[in-house]
């Protein structure tokens, strides 16, 4: 069978009443393309998998630790003080749960019957007792690291909902999430066996209120029998549109 059909996948099935798992990058899946996310979660075929980014996770691992030392002693990060912010990373027993890829924080969103789940990479609190998300970013590039380009959209959509995840869960959030971004260093003469990263702590004020209405669409979506139109900028769908395309040619269609 095809690595990208699997009927062992959280598949949604129309007549169950049990809640569906549904997990934030694949809200973000319905946002970029309804029709890739309904063969995705209704039939199983899924997209490609793409290249794995093994230095990234790295980052985030190695960051995860460095962090955890501040937790453990209730102190502020020397990072985050040089950026002007008070805030400690936040100690809570279900730290561990909540950046876990496979569990992380969850929500049962009624409405919908949807578990809505999330995995963090950390929450820091501030002297109000409020929450801070944050999201951990890791790029090598020549310019200036920020969040304006049209593909950080996702970005924010993600931290949005984990604020989103924590709200539901009663704690307190702040509006305004960081993105720690690693920016490696390429301008080195030499690379001695080590990546150097410059490191900027990035603000965004999140907004939530797309979520539900978002949700019930989905829900709308999942229920039906019809596949919903595609993106028209949406790259797999236009390649499985020019295959079939080529394939009808070659047989005379």
């Amino acid at each position: 069978m095809s690595q990208y059909y699997s009927k062992s996948k959280n598949i949604f099935d129309p007549k169950s009443t049990e809640p569906f798992r549904l997990s934030r990058s694949k809200i973000d899946l319905y946002i970029e393309c309804p029709q890739c996310f309904y063969l995705d979660r209704r039939y199983g075929i899924g997209r490609p998998p793409g290249f794995p980014f093994s230095l990234n996770s790295a980052v985030d691992a190695l960051l995860k630790k460095e962090f955890d030392l501040y937790r453990a002693e209730a102190t502020s990060h020397p990072l985050v003080k040089e950026f002007g912010l008070e805030a400690v990373p936040y100690q809570h027993k279900d730290i561990d749960i909540w950046r876990n890829t496979k569990q992380g924080i969850e929500y049962l969103y009624r409405p919908t019957n949807f578990l809505v789940t999330g995995a963090i990479d950390d929450v820091w609190v501030n002297p109000q007792g409020e929450l801070i998300i944050v999201d951990y970013k890791a790029t090598a590039k020549a310019s200036e690291v920020n969040l304006e380009a049209d593909w950080q959209k996702g970005y924010k959509r993600q931290m949005e909902i984990y604020q989103w995840l924590f709200r539901q869960n009663g704690f307190k959030v702040a509006s305004t999430g960081y993105f720690v971004y690693c920016n490696g260093d390429t301008g080195k003469p030499y690379f001695d066996k080590k990546l150097e990263f410059d490191i900027k702590i990035l603000p965004y004020t999140g907004d939530d209120s797309w979520i539900p209405g978002t949700l019930e669409e989905i829900k709308k979506c999942l229920m039906s029998d019809e596949v919903p139109p595609m993106n028209p900028e949406c790259d797999y769908c236009n390649y499985r549109k020019s295959i079939i395309k080529e394939v009808n040619v070659h047989r005379g269609k």
